[in-house]
């Protein structure tokens, strides 16, 4: 501490040791503390006027023999702070001399100038969507556990809380998601390394299936698709033409074989690995396998029964199981089947050397066998007990089969009898001209209607030079998309619970639900807080509290509502 003896001047420039007003150039002015003090009430006076401006108080001096000041300018106590801020050269005489005031006040440290620039840098993007609203009344930081209320006062308004929900405060859950994503995003664009997506191009796949990094395992189950060598969509109807292959310009021939469903996907005769059956339930089917799936299936080379899908337990990780346990319905690509056999669409068929029930059946490899189309379809009780759906596939293709000597394709041929109809329910049949028929003029099996449009926009594909076919990912900005995200979440989880609206003057009961203030207190408008009651008219009695029940449970809110708070 300085000598008792010298004190300097006041606000006023009065010495605190002589009482009299310090005239101009005799005042000294302290480098570290900006102090005015009289110089000649000082006990230790200055040697020399040069060293009026590296001249210290005696309490700056004493201090900082004192503490023990750190390497730099910077240190941890106040005088080693107002040090690092002098030899702060980015800044301004004006910056500094607030910079000391705010340091001298106490009011805002440099600590918490630091904090305050971080928030402002990590709040950015979505979270400027919240605003300050989503800010804790007590801590002013983001909402962690966010509760209406906490204590018997309110810490912005002072108003009293019912006591109900101060004793248990809800969390809403509502501004948990809308804060739970608002920072998700923001970790997205600004913290760690960007998420990869394991696409490979049509282009950048080799000319055989594959197993990628990720999934190597013992059998094909997780191996890649190749290169798709065909310029069909994933809807196509009917026969892959020449106009479709640029590699080869001849389609994909009847009789052609590869040696595992994953080849057969590259020439688009049957697009999925494991499915039987390729087509949407709203537009139609493209195509099957005949794989030896169900003993109820039954193959006759021009002719066939298939059973649908499904009805079967794969919980868990099974991924097959031949037992059945439900009863089959026309649903998703069974009812896919229905719709082809409704107008008649062509339905490509490949045979799987695994149905060794079949004279028909290849011996290794899976097979092209050209186009078929659905005549009927039914539900019957199948071999295990329980209904399946079944249908009639008849050849109808130009080409002729793998399995006959014929040179030419097929004809019109009469359907044949299947002796299970007779104790089959949910029969479906055509009523109108098929799509794909034959034509007597020409010869062939042709389009009569036109070809079902593929759902799948053009801008979904794009061919490379050498013609094929690339399939581009819809990608979205992530800022828009999140921002969409976060107001749809806050339009439904912000909305009143009586009108169904986005609250107006949004009121938060105790029981943690969300109304109007207007439609609350109109769903109790007229009702009484209490119920005066008499005896006979001749005395009255100790009034009756009115239980109000929330719109939604059965929660009391009636002292919520003698003074209820916007949220």
């Amino acid at each position: 501490m300085a000598n008792v003896s010298d004190l300097p001047c006041d606000g006023d420039g009065v010495c605190m040791v002589c009482k009299q007003k310090a005239a101009d150039g005799e005042t000294l002015t302290c480098k570290t503390c900006v102090t005015p003090w009289h110089a000649i009430c000082l006990t230790t006076p200055l040697q020399t006027l040069a060293d009026a401006a590296q001249w210290e108080c005696p309490d700056c001096s004493n201090t900082s023999a004192v503490v023990k000041p750190a390497a730099g300018c910077g240190g941890g106590g106040l005088v080693e702070k107002i040090r690092a801020i002098e030899c702060d050269e980015s800044m301004t005489d004006k910056e500094k001399a607030k910079r000391r005031q705010e340091l001298l006040s106490g009011g805002v440290t440099e600590a918490h100038e630091e904090d305050k620039e971080k928030t402002k840098k990590n709040n950015g993007g979505v979270l400027d969507i919240l605003g300050d609203k989503f800010n804790c009344s007590i801590c002013m930081n983001l909402l962690d556990r966010p509760v209406s209320k906490g204590k018997k006062a309110c810490a912005f308004c002072r108003k009293s809380i019912p006591p109900k929900m101060a004793r248990e405060p809800r969390i809403n859950s509502a501004i948990v998601m809308a804060i739970r994503m608002a920072k998700l995003s923001q970790s997205d664009f600004t913290g760690g390394a960007p998420k990869v997506n394991h696409f490979i191009h049509n282009q950048d796949r080799p000319d055989k299936a594959f197993t990628t990094e990720r999934a190597k395992k013992t059998g094909n189950a997780n191996a890649c698709s190749g290169k798709i060598f065909v310029t069909v969509p994933l809807d196509h109807f009917g026969p892959i033409t020449p106009e479709n292959d640029p590699e080869r310009k001849l389609g994909v021939l009847v009789g052609e074989t590869w040696k595992d469903r994953m080849e057969c996907r590259q020439w688009g005769a049957h697009f999925p690995h494991v499915a039987g059956i390729c087509g949407q339930s709203e537009h139609g089917a493209q195509s099957v396998a005949l794989s030896g799936g169900y003993e109820d299936d039954e193959d006759h080379g021009e002719w066939f029964l298939y059973t649908g899908s499904g009805g079967r337990d794969l919980s868990g990780n099974k991924r097959t199981n031949k037992k059945q346990s439900s009863d089959q319905t026309f649903f998703k690509f069974n009812e896919a089947l229905r719709v082809s056999c409704r107008h008649g669409y062509p339905v490509r068929v490949v045979r799987s050397h695994k149905e060794k029930r079949s004279s028909y059946a290849p011996q290794e490899g899976v097979r092209y066998d050209g186009v078929y189309r659905i005549e009927k379809c039914w539900r019957k009780k199948g071999i295990q007990g329980f209904k399946v759906c079944r249908y009639l596939f008849v050849r109808c293709d130009n080409e002729p089969a793998p399995w006959t000597s014929d040179t030419i394709g097929d004809r019109q041929r009469p359907l044949p009898h299947v002796e299970e109809l007779k104790h089959a329910i949910d029969v479906t049949e055509r009523k109108g001209s098929p799509a794909w028929d034959y034509d007597e003029e020409q010869g062939s099996w042709l389009w009569k209607k036109p070809a079902p449009e593929s759902r799948k926009s053009p801008a979904d594909y794009e061919y490379d030079e050498e013609g094929n076919l690339v399939k581009k990912r819809k990608r979205s900005s992530g800022k828009g998309s999140v921002k969409r995200r976060l107001l749809k979440v806050c339009i439904a989880e912000f909305s009143c619970l009586i009108c169904r609206k986005v609250m107006v003057q949004p009121l938060t009961t105790p029981c943690a639900h969300n109304f109007c203030r207007a439609c609350l207190q109109g769903k109790f408008a007229g009702q009484s807080f209490l119920n005066q009651r008499t005896c006979g008219g001749r005395r009255t009695l100790r009034a009756q509290k009115n239980i109000m029940k929330c719109p939604t449970c059965s929660n009391d809110i009636a002292e919520f509502l003698q003074n209820p708070q916007v949220t």
